[in-house]
């Protein structure tokens, strides 16, 4: 499969490259130049032609809601929004058919630790960046779905972790088996907007993964 991983730049992606280029052939992109051992290029995402040639043969998109924290709240919403919106346009127009979005499990953590929350409850998002820009995503990629232009599973991702290095008092997943959702996302049967929530089993039973271990047959390898 030929993948497209926005936001080259961030720690995440260049994880996930490594990981998924095993089995597919990757693409980076991000809005300025960076070195990279996988193909990238260059693009703002704009509404225009450049775009399409971005994302041209490619079978399927992971978009992530990760931004630098040194752009101002203005930028990353404009990012997440109007940018996320033309590269899910030129998908559609260039014949992309699975999109997956990582967001982010911090919509949910206002509610009650008390309450066991699935991908059923209502996400709470702070005004500010990253939950905001995590929720806009989400909201635009929604759209698409629900217009049958694509087919979009968002995964809800807890605080990502590299080995040892976990978050005692947060939710959390290790990033190999972050690279393992995203993998089995990419290819599962699954409705055409679907939401899953991807955490570490030691987090305990706060976030529910019940819906990606039967949907995605995810399971969690690195639990501390």
């Amino acid at each position: 499969m030929h993948l497209l991983i926005t936001a080259a730049a961030d720690p995440l992606t260049r994880v996930l490259a490594d990981q998924l280029a095993a089995t597919h052939t990757i693409r980076l992109t991000d809005r300025g130049p960076m070195q990279s051992p996988h193909e990238f290029a260059v693009s703002p995402l704009g509404h225009d032609a450049s775009t399409n040639l971005l994302v041209r043969g490619m079978d399927a998109i992971v978009h992530l809601s990760a931004l630098s924290p040194a752009q101002d709240a203005t930028a990353q919403i404009d990012y997440m929004t109007r940018c996320t919106y033309n590269l899910l346009t030129a998908a559609v127009t260039e014949g992309v058919r699975r999109v997956v979005y990582l967001s982010s499990l911090d919509l949910l953590t206002p509610y009650d630790t008390n309450y066991r929350v699935d991908e059923r409850w209502r996400p709470l998002p702070s005004p500010q960046p990253p939950s905001l820009t995590a929720h806009l995503g989400e909201s635009v990629c929604r759209e698409f779905a629900r217009e049958h232009k694509l087919d979009v599973a968002v995964l809800r991702l807890a605080h990502v972790t590299e080995s040892d290095a976990h978050i005692p008092s947060a939710p959390w997943v290790d990033v190999r088996d972050v690279a393992q959702a995203v993998n089995l996302a990419l290819t599962a049967e699954i409705e055409q907007w679907g939401v899953y929530h991807i955490a570490s089993l030691a987090v305990g039973p706060r976030f529910s993964i019940g819906k990606a271990q039967t949907e995605l047959e995810f399971e969690p390898q690195f639990n501390g």
